[in-house]
């Protein structure tokens, strides 16, 4: 008989001195707030025989647009961006992803965008057959990936916003703002000093800003005393407040 933990989950098992995770699951910190936070114990460890982990260095690429879309990927660690190419070769990266983030959820048999680590990264791989099957019969999981899509949409528009009506200072005060919130989930609250893993060519891509602008914007508020460069790519929000007026586009001059 399998031995469980406290939470139902198969325990840790001593074989021959060493230790082997009976479920890989049972040991991810991201379990309880990842897609797979929606599965009961006996559908997580269902899943847990198809799952691989897969490391990545910074550049290394998890898929293509246009390849096959055949798997689900959770970050366990690091961060990715998402990225298309236009037919001229410009780059226009569609968004960021970080720990606990759901990777691959397109209703398309192929990719639509490249996947690419900012840094080191380990994602978990969930092959989409195996997913879906499991979805099949777990209702609760369906909802949870009807509320990722439309958390999608909800960014997608946002995006058009930012790339639509809104001026350079109010885009990089909305991105930092926007990075606060997502590296603040596991403490429940925005945090002031944040990691900025992407360059400024990504942070430009996204915003729809040249290199310089965004080297211009970053110094402005740094001079004003709006943040602060940390040491390994960090940037600390000194003046939340005024930040927060800049990206809802009060005039503050």
């Amino acid at each position: 008989m399998m031995k469980t933990d406290s939470n139902g989950l198969p325990s840790v098992q001593q074989l021959n001195g060493t230790f082997e995770i009976a479920n890989p699951c049972a040991a991810c910190d991201v379990r309880t707030r990842a897609v797979c936070a929606a599965l009961s114990n006996a559908e997580l460890t269902e899943l847990s025989q198809h799952s691989r982990h897969k490391d990545l260095s910074a550049g290394d690429t998890v898929f293509f647009e246009g390849d096959p879309a055949e798997a689900y990927y959770v970050v366990m660690d690091g961060a990715l961006k998402l990225y298309k190419l236009l037919a001229d070769g410009r780059r226009q990266i569609t968004g960021f992803l970080f720990k606990g983030d759901f990777v691959g959820l397109a209703f398309h048999t192929d990719h639509i965008f490249t996947a690419e680590a900012l840094k080191s990264s380990k994602l978990c791989q969930l092959p989409k057959q195996k997913f879906e099957n499991v979805a099949d019969h777990a209702p609760q999981l369906g909802h949870r990936l009807l509320t990722l899509a439309s958390a999608g949409i909800a960014s997608a528009q946002e995006q058009m916003l930012l790339l639509g009506r809104k001026t350079a200072a109010e885009r990089l005060a909305s991105f930092l703002l926007w990075l606060s919130t997502v590296q603040g989930r596991e403490a429940a609250k925005p945090l002031d000093r944040i990691s900025v893993p992407m360059s400024r060519a990504d942070m430009g891509d996204y915003l729809g800003l040249t290199v310089e602008t965004v080297s211009r914007t970053v110094t402005k508020f740094k001079t004003s005393g709006l943040i602060r460069l940390c040491d390994h790519n960090e940037i600390e929000i000194c003046d939340r407040e005024t930040l927060s007026s800049i990206a809802d586009g009060e005039d503050l001059s």
